[in-house]
């Protein structure tokens, strides 16, 4: 575990605003999608400020983020701490899960190799029920 603390950030109202944005949607939304929909709320953040909340959230642990099919970032907010995703290759439903056995298989890979503060992240996709049932 890294002894480094995390900085002292300042709460601003843009921040706010995509998290708040956030917590409206169960879905992985693209920085372009959360700022139209703060946009279309008449808020009149940039884009740019968008981009830099997620960064920010997602570094202070608030906000999973994971990449689309198209290489896009995409983000949700984290409703667990460490946790990994099930995704679906079709609709996109993502479904967290934790795993102690993953927990030690990832210390044990990196203890074996040398490696100290080792982290990860772990995806696994698939087809979910509904859309396998769909055909």
């Amino acid at each position: 575990m890294s002894t480094e603390t995390s900085p002292v950030r300042r709460h601003t109202r843009q921040r706010a605003a995509v998290h708040a944005a956030l917590e409206r949607t169960e879905e992985f939304v693209s920085a372009q999608e959360l700022h139209a929909a703060l946009r279309a709320e008449g808020d009149r953040i940039g884009l740019a400020t968008v981009y830099r909340s997620l960064q920010t959230l997602t570094e202070d642990g608030q906000v999973d983020v994971r990449r689309g099919s198209d290489g896009e970032a995409l983000y949700r907010r984290c409703s667990t701490g460490h946790h990994h995703h099930l995704v679906c290759r079709r609709c996109g439903r993502t479904v967290e899960v934790e795993s102690r056995v993953v927990e030690r298989w990832a210390a044990g890979v990196a203890a074996d190799n040398g490696f100290v503060d080792a982290v990860h992240t772990v995806e696994i996709t698939g087809t979910c029920a509904a859309c396998a049932a769909a055909g």
